[in-house]
């Protein structure tokens, strides 16, 4: 191909940690293996660049996290404008390209649903004041407009995240838009027999009788774990929960015991044995507040476990309309959508539709046909 067809990605960071990270290194080396040139403007190198892509490091100044986005999105423009690219592909804090991947929602929207997750009173205004005070944020709300501005194709990775953008910024209906999916890897995922669930069950010190309702993350807060547990006062003793996720307990162990349920709660850190967990649980819960599409939803879906999610999680597009509640902080309406699940068939397994595109080769064909 000819010099006047380098493309350019801009992130922050070159890296294979975190999901716009992990999606932008696949899709860096997909392009190069295309035969596209291909040019990586970052801040920082965290791991080595894949095979035929340039890494255009401008550099991170030791400086709070207010200087180093405004550093980037300042260096990744001069440095854009310099390269004469011939397509240039934002994953976010830029200024200026032509295609721009949305893979969170718009900050106005994230606060104003995120902060559902937390009590109302002080917690919850206090939260929303440093919000509003962050240096960073104020940044990212700026720069956020001026790339939707200057962008000619704007991605969401989710039905819901484009939604989310519409409410925000409604005059991007009179711009093109497209949806594309991440598409994870669920070739690890599958259904397992009845006796090996029974083993799984019973290593895990589960009685027939028990049923098992999983939630996993990071945020317990935003994931809905709180709604969850107070659910759990409408529902019969025999169900449970099972909470992965390396995060601190503390706050929801006291909703726990102050409900009386503590004993039907268990949190298990890190679990490096998803599939496993998955086969053995009855329900996969997840009411998230604010969740652009959660791949464990999917993951579940695949090892034949029920599912529930909220309407703010950008995966329960996969989900049956009774498998999703409108309000995640309705305990009661949580408990009853987890009955009428409980009493449901367990899915076979996921295929992902044909008509929802998803992953990388959408993407690349967007890139020929531009270039073409």
């Amino acid at each position: 191909m000819s010099g006047n067809e380098r493309i350019a990605l801009m992130l922050p960071k070159l890296s294979t940690y975190g999901g716009a990270e992990g999606f932008s290194f696949r899709l860096a080396t997909a392009l190069a293996a295309a035969g596209y040139p291909v040019d990586f403007i970052c801040a920082r190198q965290e791991t080595v660049e894949p095979k035929g892509v340039n890494v255009v490091s401008v550099g991170r100044p030791p400086l709070g996290r207010a200087a180093k986005i405004a550093w980037f999105a300042y260096a990744a423009e001069r440095a854009r404008r310099r390269g004469g690219y011939a397509l240039t592909l934002s994953m976010g804090k830029t200024v200026c390209q032509d295609i721009l991947r949305m893979s969170g929602g718009p900050l106005s929207e994230f606060w104003r649903l995120s902060k559902r997750a937390y009590a109302p009173g002080f917690e919850r205004e206090f939260k929303m004041l440093r919000r509003r005070l962050a240096p960073a944020n104020s940044l990212i709300r700026l720069l956020e407009h001026r790339a939707l501005e200057n962008q000619e194709l704007c991605i969401a990775v989710s039905h819901r995240v484009q939604d989310w953008l519409l409410t925000a910024h409604p005059w991007l209906a009179e711009r093109e838009m497209k949806v594309i999916y991440n598409r994870p890897d669920l070739s690890r995922f599958s259904p397992a027999r009845e006796d090996e669930r029974t083993r799984i069950r019973s290593n895990m010190g589960l009685g027939q009788a028990d049923r098992l309702i999983v939630l996993a993350g990071t945020n317990f807060a935003l994931k809905g774990l709180g709604t969850l547990i107070r659910a759990l006062v409408f529902l019969p003793r025999e169900v449970r929960v099972h909470v992965a996720g390396n995060r601190n307990p503390g706050h929801f162990k006291a909703l726990a015991q102050s409900l009386a349920v503590q004993d039907r709660l268990a949190f298990l850190g890190r679990v490096d044995d998803m599939p496993s967990l998955y086969q053995a649980s009855d329900l996969f819960c997840l009411p998230s507040f604010y969740d652009t599409c959660s791949n464990a939803v999917l993951e579940a879906l695949a090892s034949g476990t029920r599912v529930i999610s909220s309407r703010d999680n950008g995966s329960s597009h996969f989900l049956p309309p009774e498998c999703v509640v409108d309000d995640p902080g309705d305990a009661r309406a949580l408990a009853r959508a987890i009955e009428q699940s409980l009493n449901a068939p367990r899915p076979q397994g996921f295929d992902w539709p044909e008509d929802v595109e998803s992953g990388l080769e959408p993407y690349l064909d967007i890139v020929r046909r531009r270039l073409g």
